[in-house]
């Protein structure tokens, strides 16, 4: 992952037919599972489930973005990865506040669903992480594909961490852990992904 994590201004652009064919696969993976993870998560009443979930809408609509501007001009390029960072921060805020409220009403989420749930999400993810191996740094928009990859897998083991810390404990404090830790994440690598787009945006002619 530390390899990716630089800015690579001139990397892979995304140009291959190859690469267009992995990325309908993770669409269709991530799109599924967010669909399962939230349905799991509103009957689990779990807090990380639900942040997990969306971070799989998340990763669908940046594949799908990253299919609609390849072989687009560098700057229409970046502005797509500027907006996927945005809508990252936005997410990532909308976690740490829905998780500050859970708090205030606590309520024990589901161990066994999260878990079961955690373990099927994570087997999508590393399907998704290896079938974007090869392709894990470019420019801007390839990167923030990859940087959606790693946030689900640290996402669904730390998922099933804390079902069982919630199942040990019999508190909810695992879960509202776990997904503030998610939150964090989101904003990190919305981060990333924001200065890196800003500086390609600003090399762009």
């Amino acid at each position: 992952m530390s390899a990716s994590c630089g800015h690579h201004g001139g990397g892979f652009d995304g140009m291959s037919a190859d690469y267009r064919r992995r990325l309908w696969i993770v669409i269709a993976i991530n799109a599924t599972m967010f669909a399962v993870e939230m349905a799991a998560g509103q009957l689990s009443g779990s807090q990380a489930l639900k942040a997990d979930a969306l971070d799989f809408f998340a990763d669908a609509v940046t594949y799908g973005v990253s299919l609609a501007v390849i072989g687009a001009s560098l700057r229409v390029r970046a502005t797509a990865a500027l907006a996927k960072g945005v809508s990252l921060l936005i997410m990532g805020l909308w976690v740490a506040g829905s998780t500050l409220w859970q708090v205030l009403v606590l309520g024990l989420p589901s161990a066994p669903v999260m878990g079961v749930i955690g373990f099927m999400a994570l087997i999508a993810n590393l399907a998704s992480v290896l079938v974007l191996m090869r392709y894990r740094e470019g420019d801007a928009n390839v990167r923030s594909v990859w940087l959606c990859s790693r946030n689900d897998a640290i996402g669904n083991v730390a998922v099933m961490a804390a079902a069982l810390g919630v199942w040990g404990s019999a508190s909810a404090w695992p879960d509202l852990i776990v997904a503030g830790i998610m939150a964090g994440l989101f904003l990190n690598s919305s981060f990333q992904i924001i200065t890196s787009a800003l500086k390609e945006r600003r090399h762009a002619h």
